[in-house]
């Protein structure tokens, strides 16, 4: 299963670091340099929980933006099943 949010389509993105040497100009050095570049990568903050799509319930990957923003819908805790009481002679 993708790093992908099912409601919003968020997934892994790609990025640079970069690595700087020496001191800023505004502190009163010559100013910082840039030693290297590294690749890096950008993780959604993606929740595995059971929701419900489509009527049924289900687990799916789902980004904590779409819960702030109301687009998933949770199950109800428990189904309660009321036996009916036998009457008492």
């Amino acid at each position: 299963m993708p790093r992908v949010c099912e409601f919003t389509g968020r997934k892994t993105t790609t990025g640079n670091t970069y690595t700087h040497r020496g001191k800023a100009k505004y502190l009163g050095g010559v100013g910082t340099k840039v030693t290297s570049i590294t690749r890096r990568k950008f993780k959604p903050n993606l929740q595995t929980i059971t929701a419900v799509v489509d009527g049924s319930v289900q687990r799916i990957k789902v980004s904590t933006k779409a819960m702030k923003m109301g687009l998933v819908v949770k199950p109800l805790k428990r189904k309660y099943v009321y036996k009916p009481q036998q009457a008492s002679a």
